[in-house]
């Protein structure tokens, strides 16, 4: 499942911030991996949703794992802020 890391509307953050957080996720993290494409950053969880969990259950669950990985990865990282960024699914 892809998600995207984008610029949150609500914040300013520095020009290089997504370069700043891709450099800290790395290509592979957590069951995750991390691609900058343009303005954003695709995210693909390599999660085994459970087949009873709806299409909407599994999103959610991989948006708050995408989450949690960038909340980690910008914790004590001086320049970063996991405020400045949103998490999106891609549909």
């Amino acid at each position: 499942m892809r998600f995207r890391i984008t610029r949150h509307s609500g914040f300013s953050p520095p020009d290089d911030a997504l370069d700043q957080l891709l450099a800290r996720l790395g290509p592979r993290r957590d069951g995750a991996s991390f691609v900058k494409v343009g303005a954003e950053i695709w995210a693909t969880v390599d999660a085994d949703a459970p087949v009873s969990m709806t299409h909407d259950e599994r999103v959610d669950s991989g948006r708050r794992a995408v989450l949690d990985i960038m909340r980690e990865a910008c914790e004590g990282a001086p320049g970063l802020n996991s405020d400045w960024f949103a998490v999106g699914s891609e549909r």
